[in-house]
């Protein structure tokens, strides 16, 4: 009879994306997700099968999960617009270095250059996009944002200020990410009232 399981498949996921940005996904090991999940090497191999195998169930399950900081922020805020500056601090907050970023940033380069990486890719963007886009629809029907705004755009324009602040931010290490993205973010918003 095998043992039951101590730590479970989610468990072992963050902390597979925790060794992703301590070491990016080209230098990560089993014994580096093994360490940081609290399991051996060869439990994530029986598990997973392998680091390719460990790596796509972390891209499935991050796109899977994409759209639930903004459930959460939704469920705290009453304001759309405060429920998407939360979500911003909280990506912003899974950053401390640039180091981390560009650890991160490693899986993009899988996400661009393997299929079944970017399958994953493609529905977690797809995912952020429809919850930017339920977002900005609540907040211009709660009258935070004009009426009439273009919100497609908007959730488009909201995304890649998110994702280019961060960037900058890691490029010239000046000031804190979370403070840097609000202020974007405020920028952005206040051109479209």
């Amino acid at each position: 009879m095998p043992r039951p399981r101590t730590t479970s498949d989610s468990d072992i996921l963050a902390a597979t994306g925790r060794a992703i940005g301590a070491h990016g996904p080209g230098r990560l090991t089993l014994a580096h997700v093994g360490a940081e999940a609290g399991v051996s090497p060869a439990t994530l191999s029986q598990r997973f099968g392998s680091k390719r195998g460990l790596l796509l169930a972390f891209a499935a399950d991050a796109a899977a999960d994409a759209a639930a900081p903004y459930r959460r922020a939704r469920d705290v805020h009453d304001s759309p617009l405060a429920a998407l500056h939360a979500v911003a601090e909280e990506v912003a907050g899974h950053m401390s270095t640039p180091e981390e970023m560009a650890n991160h940033l490693g899986m993009l380069q899988l996400d661009l250059s393997d299929p079944e990486f970017r399958a994953h890719a493609a529905a977690h963007t797809r995912a952020v996009d429809e919850a930017l886009r339920e977002l900005l629809c609540d907040a211009a029907a709660k009258g935070e944002l004009p009426s009439g705004t273009d919100v497609p755009s908007l959730a488009r324009a909201v995304k890649i200020t998110i994702d280019g602040s961060l960037l900058r931010w890691a490029l010239t290490g000046d000031g804190e990410p979370a403070a840097l993205l609000r202020d974007d973010l405020d920028h952005l918003l206040r051109r479209t009232s």
